[in-house]
């Protein structure tokens, strides 16, 4: 649930989520010793190994010396026989998206309630022996560098530019150069938790043999991305008959000359149909919940109907929400959009606002909208929503 915005939390060490985001959001790194008071590690080392060797994983392994060249990079799904091969120092392994399926990472996600849940990312996980790092670099968006395990030394650099030089004819974007910020170099311990906003250099080495870090990232979409998604979602609206007009065309001097004119209304034509709030606000929803990986939530094989959705509510059962979907809601003049792994569906604002949430999908929800009895059918039957048994079957 949301956090009130004055009230102190230990997560944010002492500081209000207020003043969090005034300060430091975005702005400059926090450092917080105990975010999480005797924090208890939700993977094992192994079991984080065991997921790179799963199929559909993203995992990497990062060597600092590998056996064909430096800082050698190499991708998942990997086997024993990898493992096997690595020496006991300086190398990484990576797995993304943890949260989508290991339940009690997932729920490390409603700590940061504080920031919008359309804009959470996914948790990354890693773990590193001696010497394990994956260079001095930046990154494109917020991150919050919790230590689960073991000790990593962090140490920070300034905010770089997209400029910034990197070291050629390597697998990684690592800075050429890297200068310390005195006073931010620091050992992380079990609990203690980084937050860098983005394009801060950093430099992360394990210090120990059992180091585990986890990373909540954040989503940041390019301009470049998101400009070329809302163009295609907004091209697919407009009609046949909206084209390039000129019916106030002169004569020009040079037959082969593009004018100002002809400049000013194609920028004309194409800022008004762009320039729509409505479809903005519609094709914004769908796109920052896209699943990270579409093809995990998968359809049921037979639909389930509104009316034994409603008879397994009432009989006391819930649903809970597929590890790895993602809600969000828009409201404007009274009309709600629910928008759920990058589709928008219409219903009332207090079920799009329960669904957004992490609230119990319980039969209490059934009361929110005329239609949701349909509506949470229809988003089990498409994989977004599991009956709560079926969830506890998957996680075994």
């Amino acid at each position: 649930m949301p956090h009130e915005p004055n009230t102190p939390l230990s997560l944010l060490g002492g500081l209000s989520t207020a003043d969090f985001l005034r300060d430091y959001w975005q702005k400059k790194p926090l450092l917080i010793r105990g975010a999480y008071p005797d924090f208890d590690n939700p993977l094992s080392a192994e079991e984080l190994a065991g997921l790179a060797c799963e199929e559909g994983v993203e995992a990497r392994l990062v060597e600092e010396h590998g056996p064909d060249k430096v800082w050698q990079v190499s991708h998942g799904p990997f086997d024993e026989t990898t493992f096997a091969r690595l020496g006991e120092q300086d190398w990484t392994l990576l797995v993304q998206a943890v949260d989508h399926y290991v339940p009690d990472v997932a729920a490390l996600m409603e700590h940061f309630s504080f920031i919008p849940r359309w804009r959470l990312d996914d948790i990354m996980i890693s773990y590193a022996p001696p010497g394990g790092n994956v260079g001095p670099h930046v990154d494109n968006y917020d991150v919050f560098l919790l230590q689960a395990s073991g000790q990593r030394r962090w140490q920070l650099g300034g905010l770089q530019d997209e400029d910034a030089p990197l070291i050629e004819g390597i697998d990684l974007r690592i800075l050429r150069r890297f200068e310390v910020t005195p006073d931010q170099d620091w050992v992380l311990e079990p609990g203690d938790m980084l937050y860098l906003p983005p394009r801060l250099a950093h430099h992360g080495v394990s210090m120990s043999s059992d180091c585990m870090t986890i990373s909540v990232g954040f989503r940041a979409p390019s301009a470049d991305e998101m400009v070329t998604s809302f163009a295609d979602f907004r091209g697919e609206q407009l009609r046949d008959d909206q084209r390039y007009k000129d019916p106030d065309l002169t004569p020009q001097p040079h037959e082969g000359e593009i004018g100002p004119e002809a400049l000013a209304r194609a920028r004309e034509l194409i800022l008004s149909t762009l320039d729509n709030p409505a479809a903005l606000a519609a094709w914004f929803g769908r796109y920052m919940t896209q699943p990270r990986y579409p093809g995990q939530l998968a359809e049921a094989d037979t639909p389930l109907g509104a009316e034994a959705l409603t008879a397994w509510l009432e009989e006391g059962g819930e649903l809970v929400r597929a590890l790895g979907s993602r809600f969000a809601y828009h409201t404007d003049r009274g009309i709600s959009t629910l928008f759920i792994d990058g589709d928008g569906l219409s219903c009332t604002e207090e079920l799009a606002r329960a669904l957004a949430s992490s609230t119990p999908i319980d039969q209490t929800l059934l009361t929110l909208d005329p239609q949701a009895a349909a509506l949470l059918a229809g988003l089990v039957t498409r994989g977004s929503l599991l009956l709560e048994d079926e969830s506890e079957e998957d996680d075994d």
